[in-house]
């Protein structure tokens, strides 16, 4: 790699055994991306986050709605949202736009032999907005998802087109429940109507795409096996390139690889300790894979975020749960299963609890808005620049249905999404509406989007 003192190319990356590493904007590369997009302030890409959580949402149940316990009780942008699941949103409610009031219809059973398998098509929904074929064989059918819709037009200029990732474990073949293929409970992203994506549940697995990216897996295990560093490949053209930098940009630069280094001995850590002889509470997940569920996200959130810092990819979709989950969540003060507490009877106070969860499962998207506001990016910062799209494909848990699902969008997507708002649609809106209206924010030109009817004013 070439480096002048007047400006760095924002593709530039710096390479040794098993590594590559991209760089993060600096005011350095304002030239050279002035020149390669052509305006004015070189301005940063949008960045897309899609983040799905199963069994609906308290909020979406007629005692959650009286009680708001989802969306606030006011819309336009004076709106509070102390009731509601989203309180931990609060600090960013500059950049969220609460969608409420709007239907999946398209995970519902249209026929009769689909009845009662809402947990095993949901999930192929949820980005699609595209009813799914009953199979459990592989000629699979969904649709094309939003994330690879904005993947297939913008991510690729970026060496990963986009990440998929998971929580949960994913089996991505054979037969489910109700005839469904296990597929369709295992992934949000379909690269094509009859192709889904693999998520990735291992943290080292995405931390090895991101940084080595063209390396082969030989060359991969060699740089594990050393016991060293990552950032050790390259530390002699780190120290050539800070040489080049002002003050800011070498502040920046530091930021970056000090979050890569940390979130490496995290990695480092877990699977030490997960591979110590201990019992584990996921005896069956890789010993990449933390059992402790907070951690675990906050690292892949961690992850997403050096990946669109470095722009080694623009798009990440994250499926932080599993339909039928039992797991228990005593972070939030609730300690029974998951979907136990999802068929809450329709109970006021089981409501409540399970409104609880949901806050603390939306509290991870705050830990996500922290870390992207907190990063500069050119005239911003990442989440001036991101679209984040959170919610479930099922509405009221209890019912199994597709009603009233939670949704909500974080971030400006670079200026069209002025954010502070809370949107009600009308009764029986498609939330395909919703999606065709951001891959227009996002200069995607499509007429329609799954089962839309129109474009959802955001």
């Amino acid at each position: 790699m070439f480096i002048t003192k007047k400006h760095i190319s924002r593709r530039s990356v710096l390479r040794g055994m098993g590594v590559t590493l991209a760089l993060p904007f600096m005011e350095s590369m304002l030239p050279a991306m002035t020149q390669a997009n052509k305006t004015p302030a070189g301005k940063p890409p949008v960045r897309v986050v899609c983040a799905e959580m199963v069994h609906g949402a308290a909020g979406s149940t007629k005692y959650g709605i009286e009680k708001n316990l989802w969306s606030p009780a006011q819309v336009g942008s004076e709106f509070d949202l102390a009731p509601t699941s989203l309180l931990p949103l609060d600090p960013y409610k500059d950049y969220l736009t609460v969608v409420s009031n709007t239907d999946m219809h398209p995970a519902e059973a249209y026929e009769p032999p689909e009845i009662g398998g809402d947990h095993f098509r949901s999930s192929s929904v949820f980005l699609t907005q595209a009813h799914p074929k009953q199979t459990q064989s592989s000629d699979v059918r969904a649709g094309t998802s939003f994330d690879q819709m904005y993947a297939q037009k913008f991510g690729q200029e970026t060496p990963i087109p986009s990440l998929q990732l998971c929580i949960e474990s994913a089996e991505g073949s054979g037969g489910c429940d109700y005839n469904y293929s296990c597929v369709y409970l295992d992934t949000i992203s379909w690269e094509s109507p009859t192709k889904p994506l693999t998520m990735v549940r291992d943290p080292r697995m995405v931390f090895d795409q991101m940084f080595g990216v063209g390396i082969s897996v030989e060359q991969r295990a060699l740089r594990r096996k050393a016991d060293r560093s990552i950032l050790d490949w390259v530390s002699s053209q780190m120290t050539s390139m800070k040489a080049t930098l002002g003050a800011s940009d070498r502040a920046r630069f530091d930021d970056y690889t000090e979050s890569i280094r940390e979130i490496e001995r995290r990695i480092s850590r877990i699977e030490q300790q997960n591979s110590g002889g201990e019992l584990r509470d996921l005896p069956l997940a890789p010993i990449g894979v933390p059992d402790n569920w907070t951690e675990h996200v906050k690292l892949m959130f961690d992850l997403q975020t050096v990946a669109f810092t470095g722009n080694i990819t623009r798009v990440a979709a994250i499926k932080m749960s599993r339909d039928v989950s039992g797991r228990t969540f005593p972070e939030s003060g609730v300690t029974s299963g998951f979907h136990t507490m999802s068929h809450h009877g329709e109970n006021p106070q089981r409501l409540t609890q399970y409104a609880q969860i949901n806050k603390y499962h939306v509290s991870m998207i705050g830990y996500l808005a922290e870390k992207l506001k907190n990063t500069n990016d050119g005239d911003g910062s990442l989440l001036d620049h991101s679209v984040i799209v959170y919610g479930s494909p099922m509405g009221d848990s209890n019912l199994h249905n597709h009603k009233r699902v939670p949704m909500f969008v974080l971030g400006h997507a670079g200026g069209p999404l002025k954010g502070h708002r809370h949107v009600m649609a009308e009764d029986g809106t498609p939330t395909a509406n919703m999606y065709l209206a951001l891959l227009h924010k996002l200069g995607i030109n499509v007429d329609s989007f799954g089962n839309s009817t129109a474009e959802l004013e955001l």
